[in-house]
């Protein structure tokens, strides 16, 4: 039922498009927040019809506000605040980001068969797709990495975070005051920050999303 909702107030959020042609991406925006998906639906005139989602997922410039762009056939069809669920053949467009990059874009029919977007090959999502290809032992040994950056960045986060938590005096009343076996240096906490962000975003690429490891998300 709270699924339902939300898809009923995303899909009020769904803003006709101008029919803008959509821009080709360029190498440099993997750095500046812009990610650029593709699917090839059947049309009801049964020819082929290419969508793309256009996100900026660090939000707009003039507004800061993040908005999935939904082109149809090149032209700018529709768009949404994220997380946006837009309708086309078949079923609805979903998207949802981070703040690291996208973390859902997917195709989910009306029999409910979800079908993820293929990123642009100019993108950073299709560079890291075409690594994996490429070298599928070394992505997935990055992947690995990733994942226990995040587990040791979490579980360290967490012990620090508890213990001045814990000195809440209603707190401290009620369960006692928890001493963390770990006190490290401001300079590693800095370290294991930009060591998380660097895994979050890595996984982005990969549309990769758990609540408890991927931080940021909208």
């Amino acid at each position: 039922m709270l699924q339902e909702w939300r898809r009923r107030r995303a899909a009020e959020r769904v803003k006709p498009g101008d029919g803008r042609p959509l821009k080709r991406f360029r190498w440099w925006q993997m750095f500046s927040g812009r990610a650029l998906l593709h699917l090839e639906l059947t049309g009801d005139d049964g020819r082929q019809v290419r969508y793309s989602v256009d996100v900026r997922y660090w939000g707009d410039k003039e507004d800061g506000v993040v908005r999935a762009q939904l082109y149809r056939a090149g032209r700018l069809h529709a768009l949404s605040k994220v997380p946006a669920f837009f309708p086309v053949e078949g079923g609805t467009i979903e998207v949802a980001t981070t703040d690291f990059g996208v973390r859902r874009c997917h195709h989910v029919g009306v029999d409910g068969a979800e079908r993820q977007l293929t990123p642009d090959p100019r993108s950073g999502e299709g560079r890291r797709a075409r690594f994996e290809r490429n070298h599928p032992a070394m992505s997935r040994l990055v992947g690995f990495v990733s994942v226990v950056v995040l587990i040791v960045g979490v579980g360290l986060n967490l012990l620090q975070l508890i213990e001045p938590i814990s000195r809440i005096p209603p707190i401290a009343e009620n369960i006692g005051v928890f001493e963390s076996p770990v006190h490290l240096p401001i300079w590693l906490n800095i370290a294991l920050g930009l060591g998380a962000a660097l895994a979050s975003t890595e996984r982005a690429l990969r549309l990769r999303y758990h609540w408890l490891l991927d931080a940021g998300g909208n």
